[in-house]
């Protein structure tokens, strides 16, 4: 397939995609109104939860770092000498 026609179906399925999406609730009913009721009365379940959303959040990349550290530390290269010459170059 040609580049053009290529971008062109990506393009619609990305826009059908766009269009189709419906606004979702990322929580249950109930926890939804136990929060709204806590928040109401002065709590701070709302706090709670927001802190343990960052956690979650947070938790995978920390994990890709750890993984790329380990990676890094184990698979770069040790004692590369670069033969370089003296003379100066004529970039012309």
């Amino acid at each position: 397939m040609k580049a053009s026609v290529k971008t062109l179906i990506f393009s619609t399925m990305f826009f059908l995609a766009i269009i189709s999406a419906k606004p979702v609730k990322a929580q249950c009913a109930q926890c939804a109104a136990t929060v709204e009721t806590n928040t109401k009365n002065g709590g701070n379940a709302a706090r709670g939860l927001n802190k343990g959303i960052l956690f979650l959040l947070g938790a995978p990349y920390l994990v890709v770092a750890v993984g790329g550290y380990i990676w890094y530390k184990n698979y770069r290269r040790k004692n590369v000498t670069l033969d370089v010459r003296d003379e100066k170059l004529n970039l012309n």
